[in-house]
């Protein structure tokens, strides 16, 4: 018989309700009548001693347990305080009601045996997982075991999300894992190591603080270990090979014990498996944030001046990487606390796609074919102290050190009303270096002090150059047009120091109420330099001289505030309003003069919370901003954005005025596991720094502005997930709203879009059966850019399949089908990705074997799709082929 995946389906959802059960269900109380919310319920089969069911009470004391019929059971319910109350139950044909009636611990506790552990329970502001109620053997990372969390999800980017929020820390046995991003842990701790997930909610690193700030959307997980993990090594050795020199090496090791831990984790691979990415490094803050959040002001000081081109979802024609991160932690005594890391990456990468772009001004089509060879190596190094010598005092210091090595060559076939192929280079060094210094010191209960500063330097170095056989801008830039092609070089370089600084006095006026005083300041200095040059065919540089070809500008804002914020819980309700004051300068010196801007704002912030249950909340937030933008959109001399775009800046540029409204509403409920979230964001931007834009064909000569329109936009997303014993059932939905007003070809332009993402997915989790998720995306574009509509339409059925077969054997599946096609119907395009592993490994053995294949149904291209006020875009990217790899694992 062929064995298809319609079959393999077939299979696994036959094993759904192939044992009768029925409910046993009531209330708990206390000794008042009074409902006990969060009490521990547990059924444990009598005759085989395991634990069969659980269930934790809602609100009310409502409990409710799945039971198979004819089997006995002791049920147990337990809850910190109250007499653990046990009594005997047999499963009949029917549902069953059992109210329990808890009474007060007696003053002298017996010893009690502790026997079984919930699977999930809840103390205070965090939830504990124990794992192995929830994995069914074939998970082999820390992402398959989190899937498989009611309330935890892992987003296609690799990163954790909890409650709708993305994960800011991760830890191991309370020690930093490479503090500032996820990604890394999920794609490499192993999942056999794991004893207990705790996700840790409100968190605050400065325990002094806590109460006193905010911290709803801090989310931490920690992870807890196996005891035969501790205090020895453990980890991974990996390698593979396969047809057309594919291959694969990923050793990882780890070691954690009480004083100190180690963390070494490589990667070697041609497969297209990049660890770590350019976004991942881009947005990797290393547990730095922003410390004037709450303030009101945001100054930029940009980064990576030359948009290299990234890959599609990790997929390109060919990909070949190498990583190396080591991390650590050290405790020489009880006060102080030593940790950092060191990361490296190399990705060599080569894209090819196709594009078709409709300039709405001109009309014009232009297609072009894009070959790109590039190579991007990321070095990343944090080192950090934190001191504690009373809880009343904390000292904290960090240090994170970011430089990069990027090359980047582009060839292109442009053809439009012209046919030019041009050739792109691009290259850059930029280094960066964040300090951090806190203090946190607590006077007595009433009087608790927060000294909080940080320091940025970064040097940016982008080189360009475009060679071609047309040049669109020989009107503006005094070019030899004697020559055979045109060869334009750039050089850039913007230096940044910026420093923050504040500090915050909390005076504690009861349980429920505080008042917070800031003083705090923002200094940001920038220097730019860029010059443009041509080399003529024999090899000799012609100079563009004059103000419109070269940059010299010094560029300083300055920002200092004072904020007055007021907490206090009334019932339900916790109430934060606050004003800050601030007094800005803003002076840009170039072409022989200053220009200067002084401002001051009162901008005032709300924030309140309303705690429906202990697990169920609604919250509003609602902030006026002030943001300035980086020196490039200063600088008034001509610069190359590629080669059919051109730029100059507006010293006269202002600040942008900016209202944030948010509504978020969350519900976790452990009596029937259901996980609810919900989303709406608003922001009105007024005097917003927008693009102004000349159009020739497909070439465009852009500046900035300060709209006279007011921008909107508005998102939404929420998230209902629900399991029904063995299945969990969940649906998702995201939309974005924008309206922007542009200035094109002097005119005034609006421009609309409107983003829907919309999934749901029914998942199982058997531990003796295969396992299946099916799942179903449906992605909607529009846009509407000054009367002229275009819409996109992405569907993807997609299916997980894994299951565990002649005890050794572990097979996986990964099916994803996509189909592209827009409103006019002038594309429909569809194409699919599947993707298994095989593995052996015998019981006890620490030797696995495994073969895997990537692409298997050979699938050559994936499209995407973009607009912006000038153009749309539709753009086919070539992936790598089918590979299949053969693997070696050892278990240290």
């Amino acid at each position: 018989m062929k064995i298809t995946l319609p079959f393999i389906i077939f299979l696994a959802l036959s094993f759904v309700g192939s044992a009768q059960e029925i409910s046993l269900s009531g209330t708990v109380k206390d000794s008042t009548g009074t409902g006990v919310d969060m009490a521990n319920v547990i059924a444990i089969n009598t005759e085989t001693k395991g634990l069969e069911s659980y269930g934790i009470t809602n609100h009310a004391g409502q409990y409710k347990l799945k039971l198979k019929t004819a089997n006995q059971y002791t049920v147990k319910v337990s809850y910190l305080g109250l007499k653990t109350e046990s009594f005997t139950f047999t499963a009949g044909e029917v549902n069953a009601i059992k109210d329990i009636v808890m009474q007060e611990q007696a003053a002298e506790l017996d010893e009690v045996e502790v026997t079984y552990e919930m699977p999930v329970s809840v103390k205070g502001d965090t939830i504990i997982y124990n794992t192995d109620s929830f994995v069914s053997g074939t998970e082999k990372k820390l992402k398959d075991v989190l899937k498989n969390l009611p309330g935890i999800e892992v987003n296609d980017d690799g990163q954790i999300e909890v409650e709708g929020k993305t994960v800011t820390k991760v830890m191991v046995e309370g020690k930093d894992f490479f503090d500032g991003d996820s990604k890394l842990a999920v794609e490499n701790i192993p999942a056999n190591a794991l004893s207990k997930v705790e996700v840790l909610k409100n968190y605050n690193e400065v325990s002094q603080l806590k109460g006193l700030t905010n911290d709803d959307d801090n989310v931490a997980l920690n992870i807890r270990l196996k005891e035969g993990k501790k205090k020895f090594w453990f980890g991974e050795l990996t390698a593979g090979y396969g047809p057309d020199d594919r291959y694969l090496a990923h050793p990882k090791l780890f070691y954690y014990s009480p004083d100190y831990s180690i963390n070494i984790i490589t990667d070697l691979n041609n497969l297209g498996e990049v660890p770590f990415t350019r976004n991942d490094y881009r947005n990797f803050t290393g547990g730095f944030r922003n410390i004037n959040s709450r303030g009101g002001s945001s100054i930029g000081v940009g980064s990576d001046g030359l948009g290299l081109s990234t890959a599609q979802n990790n997929r390109a024609n060919d990909i070949d990487t190498k990583f190396a991160a080591v991390n650590f932690s050290y405790a020489p005594t009880k006060a102080l606390d030593l940790s950092g890391f060191g990361i490296y990456s190399y990705t060599g990468t080569l894209m090819k796609s196709q594009r078709s772009t409709t300039y709405i001004a001109s009309d014009d089509i232009e297609n072009a074919t894009t070959n790109t060879d590039q190579t991007v190596h990321l070095g990343l190094a944090k080192l950090s102290a934190r001191y504690k010598p009373t809880a009343n005092l904390q000292l904290d210091y960090d240090a994170l050190l970011k430089q990069s090595d990027d090359n980047e060559v582009v060839d292109v076939l442009s053809i439009a009303n012209i046919t030019d192929e041009i050739s792109e280079v691009k290259k850059q060094k930029p280094l960066s270096v964040n300090q951090n210094l806190n203090l946190y010191y607590t006077l007595d209960d009433k009087n608790i002090f927060a000294v909080e500063a940080q320091h940025l330097y970064q040097d940016e170095d982008p080189f360009y150059e475009a060679v071609r056989n047309e040049f669109a801008f020989t009107s503006i830039f005094p070019v030899d047009e004697n020559q055979n092609l045109y060869n334009l070089n750039q050089v850039k370089n913007v230096v940044t120091n910026k420093v923050d600084a504040k500090v915050d006095y909390y005076h504690v006026l009861g349980a429920k109420s505080n008042l917070n005083f800031t003083l705090g300041t923002t200094q940001s200095h920038q220097n730019f330099n860029s010059a443009i040059y041509q080399i003529l065919d024999g090899g000799s540089t012609l100079d563009m001289n004059g103000t419109d070809f070269e940059n010299d500008v010094t560029f300083n804002v300055s920002d200092l505030y004072l904020g007055f914020h007021y907490k206090v819980i009334s019932g339900i309700f916790t109430f934060n309003p606050g004003l800050t004051l601030h007094q800005f300068n803003v002076k840009n010196d170039q072409l022989g003069n200053v220009v200067e801007d002084n401002l001051t704002s009162l901008l005032p912030d709300v924030y309140i919370n309303a705690q429906l249950k202990k697990s169920e909340n609604l919250r509003f937030n609602y902030r006026v901003t002030r943001s300035f933008t980086d020196v490039n959109k200063f600088a008034q001399g001509y610069v190359l954005n590629n080669y059919n775009s051109v730029y100059r800046g507006n010293r006269d540029l202002e600040s942008a005025l900016n209202h944030n409204l948010s509504l978020n509403f969350f519900s976790f409920n452990m009596f029937n596991f259901t996980n609810i979230f919900g989303n709406v964001t608003y922001t009105k931007r007024i005097d917003a720094l927008k693009s102004s834009a000349n159009i020739v064909a497909i070439n465009r000569i852009g500046t900035t502005i300060n709209s006279n329109f007011e921008d909107e936009s508005l998102s939404a997303n929420g998230r209902y997930e629900r399991t029904f014993g063995k299945i969990k059932g969940s649906v998702r939905g995201s939309l974005s709203w924008s309206t922007t007003n542009n200035l094109v070809d002097n005119a005034q332009r609006t421009s609309n879009s409107l983003t829907q993402n919309y999934t749901g997915a029914l998942s199982t989790n058997f531990k003796n059966a295969p396992n299946l998720e099916l799942g179903y995306r449906y992605n909607v574009n529009n846009y509407d850019n000054g009367g002229r509509e275009t819409t996109y339409y992405t569907s993807r059925p997609y299916a997980r399949f894994d299951t565990a077969f002649l005890k050794n054997f572990i097979f996986t599946l990964d099916y994803d089908y996509y189909n592209y096609t827009d409103k006019e119907n002038t594309i429909d395009n569809a194409y699919s990705f599947l993707e298994s592993n095989l593995t052996y490994q015998q019981k006890d053995s620490r030797w696995e074997f495994g073969i895997k294949g990537t692409n298997l149904f050979n699938t050559s291209i994936l499209n995407q799709d973009s607009t912006n006020e000038l153009f749309f875009s539709t753009q086919s990217y070539f992936v790598q082929p089918r590979y299949v790899l053969f693997s070696i694992k050892y278990d240290i």
